[in-house]
């Protein structure tokens, strides 16, 4: 961790252990080194440095390219690690960044439904993540947040002192599916995706929160 980011993840750190209270399990699922895509669901704003700060390693984030235009905030982003992307966050101008940074040995947190919750519930994961996956080499951690929507969630105008649990599942791999995507037509191609999308999802939604 460079001195920006270890001072922004000390004080976030500080704000969810006494504010949220939190509690964190399965952060040793999480290869210490080495490329690795962190796929959490997305209920709130506290959800991308929650999933950074529960780990001892640095983390890279997506920011939308147009926040990277003021020097101060771009140059405070690019410190944390922070991605330039537009703002739905593809393109293939935004997946090389995403894949420069996981083959340098970089972790990315990435959100399979591509947006907040309105509700509380999880969105259908979107083709994009399992594009991501497909392309890189690495492993895939799901993670699941607990308490964020109730929390600040998108109805909620500023943050309530409720807890908050963060889990980090069992690394997946797609070797199969990535061997196949090499080989198949554009129709099932897309259909890999897809599926990869959902598998990552589910294997989300099977996070509890609690020690396995």
């Amino acid at each position: 961790m460079n001195l920006s980011y270890r001072i922004g993840w000390t004080v976030f750190r500080a704000f969810y252990a006494t504010y949220f209270r939190w509690r964190v399990f399965g952060a040793e699922n999480v290869p210490a080194t080495g490329g690795v895509i962190l796929a959490s669901n997305h209920a709130s704003f506290l959800d991308p440095p929650l999933v950074g700060a529960g780990l001892k390693r640095d983390i890279n984030y997506l920011a939308r390219e147009s926040l990277f235009r003021f020097p101060g905030i771009g140059a405070l982003l690019r410190s944390w690690n922070a991605v330039p992307v537009d703002r739905d966050g593809g393109g293939a101008k935004g997946l090389k960044k995403i894949l420069d940074r996981l083959f340098a040995g970089g972790a990315i947190i990435l959100f399979p439904e591509g947006t907040r919750t309105r509700d509380g519930n999880f969105l259908p994961a979107r083709s994009g993540v399992g594009l991501t996956v497909i392309k890189s080499t690495v492993p895939v951690v799901p993670v699941r947040v607990f308490g964020t929507f109730a929390a600040y969630g998108r109805h909620i105008k500023f943050p309530r002192p409720r807890r908050v649990i963060l889990k980090y599942g069992r690394p997946l791999h797609f070797e199969t599916l990535r061997a196949e995507a090499k080989v198949c037509d554009k129709p099932r191609l897309k259909e890999i995706y897809q599926q990869v999308a959902d598998e990552i999802m589910a294997a989300i939604a099977k996070l509890e929160p609690r020690e396995d």
